[in-house]
């Protein structure tokens, strides 16, 4: 493999945004296949920062790996790559410069490397997988070894569907696999879509605020603000705050209240969950304070809500 690791003018300029919050899950990858024709092995989103070790030590043997050795898997990953910028190689696809908005694809016994700028970091969400299905969309051709960085850009959608992948997974419900599997596929087809439909010409501001809904959806978790999503973008808050709201009819801080609603609903529709282990991980000062924030947005408390989920009679409106 070359080394290019010296390649300073690769660099990115220097970014101090906060960062998803980590999550990695590894499964035993099952002798007898699966019957739903995919079977989920791995995932995960992290936020390496800058001038930090990559990859993380939160990563099992087999999957760690040395910049100057590289590695090799025996199952396909997906990544999608939300913010920052980085370096991608393999056997048969050579080196390849990452930008945000693009997806890699690995192939099982296919040697590669890969790694954020040191500079920026990046943001990322994975998936690892084998079986029948993704078998047959590989000799289709629809994802190859020599071109296995796909450009999707700012792409809500896939976010979601990642974010879903894992929300599942850390419910550890009993059944999930099925749903699992189903998001990977819509996962592999929202990509293929994507990749395959012509670029209509490009209108900057929707890039831009697409830009900011994937990074306020990404860093939901994170106690973040719509003006560093400002200078993210190397704009005045003034100005992203009235593009934004002229593009989605909201302005960026009633867009990320009703993330965190939603999120809060989704956490909250698990019985296992507390509401104070929902108020941590959504970034609240305290299960009180999230609980007086949920019931002013909404007009029920937390547990109200789940009550009406589990009883079926929930019907009342957001307040937003």
């Amino acid at each position: 493999m070359v080394d290019f690791s010296t390649k300073e003018n690769d660099r990115l300029p220097l970014s101090n945004f906060p960062g998803m919050n980590t999550y990695t899950k590894y499964f035993n990858a099952r002798k007898d296949g699966t019957p739903w024709g995919l079977q989920v092995i791995n995932a995960g989103c992290s936020s390496p920062q800058p001038f930090t070790k990559y990859p993380s030590p939160v990563h099992p043997t087999g999957y760690n790996f040395d910049w100057n050795s590289g590695r090799i898997l025996y199952e396909y990953q997906i990544i999608y790559i939300t913010r920052g910028g980085g370096l991608f190689e393999s056997e048969r696809s050579g080196t390849r410069k990452i930008s945000e908005g693009q997806v890699i694809f690995l192939f099982p016994n296919e040697k590669h490397r890969y790694r954020p700028d040191t500079n920026t970091g990046w943001d990322e969400l994975w998936v690892g997988f084998n079986g029948n299905i993704i078998e047959d969309v590989v000799r289709e051709k629809m994802f190859t070894p020599e071109n296995p960085v796909v450009e999707v850009g700012y792409d809500e959608v896939l976010l979601n569907l990642f974010f879903e992948v894992i929300r599942h997974l850390k419910d550890g419900k009993l059944g999930n696999e099925p749903i699992v599997s189903g998001l990977v596929m819509h996962i592999l087809g929202h990509v293929v879509s994507v990749s395959r439909t012509p670029p209509a010409e490009r209108d900057e501001t929707a890039d831009l605020v697409n830009k900011a809904r994937t990074l306020l959806l990404s860093n939901i978790e994170v106690d973040i603000t719509p003006m560093e999503i400002a200078r993210e973008l190397n704009m005045s808050y003034s100005k992203f705050r009235k593009l934004f709201k002229a593009e989605t009819g909201v302005a960026p801080g009633q867009y990320q209240l009703q993330l965190r609603i939603n999120r809060a609903k989704e956490l909250l529709s698990n019985p296992c969950r507390s509401v104070k282990e929902i108020a941590y991980e959504l970034n609240f000062q305290s299960d009180n304070y999230f609980s007086k924030f949920f019931k002013e947005k909404t007009g029920l408390s937390p547990q109200q809500f789940r009550l009406g989920i589990h009883s079926g009679s929930l019907v009342h409106e957001e307040a937003l």
